[in-house]
């Protein structure tokens, strides 16, 4: 009975030392060689920069483990902060992410093994066509950046570009985007918020101040026509009560008296149909009052001196008049 059990002792060490060659002759040999197996192979020697797929399995759990970290990262620093700053800074965020996936891919493929600095050197002229070919991006990302800094456009904002008003509903790293006044969303690049002049109209605060221009004949009672341009600015419920509109008599026009009625708005988005229906009331006004808005008037005189006419003689003009023989 010993002996059977000391022989079936000895064959099972021997099926369990078997099973153990055969894992690692076998299963682990065909591991190590799909692991060891080259997907992409180029150069010699000390050039070589061979590419296999335990490489890249290796470069993907750290794509991984590299994104878990940036996620947790991104969750505490944005828990306190409010819509608009969570929103610049996870855009912000974006951009140093790929970033950090640039430099884990390379450290991870440096540590197993692959000679970085040859696939740097050899892609360097790649990297200076794309830098060319993508300079206005850069610019825009860079653009995008500051802006979110700096806080110098926020969402919400009434901003004037290249003749355009809109109100910005959404910036982000590469672009803002903003609605006209005829509802047509327009895509700014952040680039041009650096390099163009923009105008901001509500970055100190809500209010702009507006001005409607208006000229009247030569001969107006000029007091007559200030009292009337304030009680059309005070008839409009949109222009604010305080700080109050003023009138200044702006200047002695070629053919007309020039006035300008200035007044203060909370929402210089919808000014222009706020300064149309100032001046439909100051239309009115002035023709029950029977003040005139001139029209541009210019005298011709005609002078000719081999002519001269008889005292309280009328020149008649035709079409062989001495003034076009000469």
């Amino acid at each position: 009975m010993v002996k059977i059990l000391g022989l079936l002792f000895l064959f099972q060490e021997q099926a369990v030392d078997k099973v153990k060659e055969v894992i690692e002759e076998d299963v682990w040999g065909i591991i190590k060689d799909i692991l060891a197996f080259e997907v992409i192979s180029t150069g010699e020697g000390e050039k070589h920069i061979g590419l296999t797929v335990g490489h890249l399995l290796l470069v993907v759990v750290a794509f991984m483990v590299a994104s878990f970290v940036l996620r947790w990262i991104r969750q505490i620093y944005t828990r306190k902060m409010e819509g608009d700053d969570k929103l610049k800074f996870v855009s912000v965020f974006k951009f140093i992410k790929y970033i950090v996936y640039i430099i884990v891919i390379l450290l991870t493929m440096s540590a197993s093994g692959i000679n970085i600095t040859v696939l740097i050197t050899a892609s360097a002229a790649l990297f200076v066509g794309l830098g060319l070919a993508l300079q206005e991006i850069f610019q825009d990302v860079i653009g995008g950046i500051l802006i979110m800094v700096d806080k110098s456009i926020t969402a919400g904002d009434i901003i004037e570009t290249d003749g355009r008003v809109g109100r910005v509903f959404e910036i982000k790293l590469r672009t803002t985007r903003a609605l006209t006044r005829d509802d047509k969303v327009i895509i700014i690049p952040n680039h041009k918020f650096i390099t163009d002049t923009v105008y901001n109209y509500t970055q100190n605060h809500k209010t702009t101040r507006e001005s409607v221009q208006v000229g009247v004949a030569y001969g107006s009672d000029t007091r007559k026509v200030e009292e009337i341009l304030l009680k059309c600015a005070a008839a409009q419920k949109e222009i604010m009560k305080h700080p109050k509109p003023f009138v200044l008599f702006e200047n002695f026009g070629d053919s007309s008296l020039d006035f300008g009625i200035y007044f203060f708005v909370t929402n210089s988005f919808v000014d222009p149909r706020i300064k149309s229906a100032l001046r439909f009331c100051i239309d009115n006004s002035f023709r029950e009052n029977g003040i005139t808005i001139p029209f541009p008037q210019r005298d011709v005189h005609f002078f000719n001196p081999n002519h001269t006419p008889l005292p309280g003689a009328e020149i008649q003009v035709n079409p062989k008049n001495d003034l076009l023989d000469d």
